[in-house]
């Protein structure tokens, strides 16, 4: 497996991956999975001010991860939400790992401080990949979302992407942010 930075090219590959998690779970609360051309929207907008990658091996995009923004508010933009999105036979494998990998150090070059994930409950295997990279608990929004015939609850973990150090003022601007 090989982790790369996505091209809009991958936009089909990515948009295929994702349909079931829409269709299929309530681990994503959209309703009507994105076209190739929405998908590859999301992914030039995160290439522009955070990142997303693909998971590739010789058959082609196996998964994806990618950073986005966090709030809209100002004083959020050092903080970035994240999320990893795999072909379905491939979850426990390593994969999820492999993209956050090599995901976090570039969303902390960028400059952002904070990542955050947010999963709906239950969604063990999600958990437990968070917690593997040291993400740790931050709340839960009780009956947030409605999915699949019944109110959906969503844990919110995070993960500083930078050492703690002496408390200072960040530095100028904030990371690239395309909105």
């Amino acid at each position: 497996m090989n982790v790369r930075d996505a091209t809009v090219d991958d936009a089909a590959a990515c948009a295929a991956i994702y349909a079931p998690y829409v269709t299929g779970t309530a681990i994503s609360f959209e309703t009507v999975p994105p076209t190739a051309a929405e998908m590859a929207a999301r992914i030039a907008t995160a290439q522009r001010g955070h990142a997303w990658l693909v998971l590739t091996d010789g058959s082609g995009v196996r998964g994806y991860a990618y950073g986005g923004r966090f709030a809209a508010r100002a004083a959020y933009r050092w903080s970035c939400e994240v999320s990893v999105y795999l072909e379905t036979g491939l979850r426990r494998t390593g994969g999820g790992r492999a993209l956050y990998t090599e995901l976090l150090p570039r969303l902390a070059a960028r400059g952002y401080r904070t990542a955050f994930a947010g999963m709906t409950l239950p969604n063990e295997a999600s958990a437990g990949l968070h917690r593997a990279l040291g993400f740790e608990p931050a709340g839960t929004f009780r009956r947030v979302g409605w999915k699949a015939g019944r109110w959906r609850d969503v844990a919110w973990m995070q993960r500083a992407l930078v050492e703690p150090g002496p408390v200072t003022e960040p530095v100028d601007a904030a990371p690239a942010d395309p909105h």
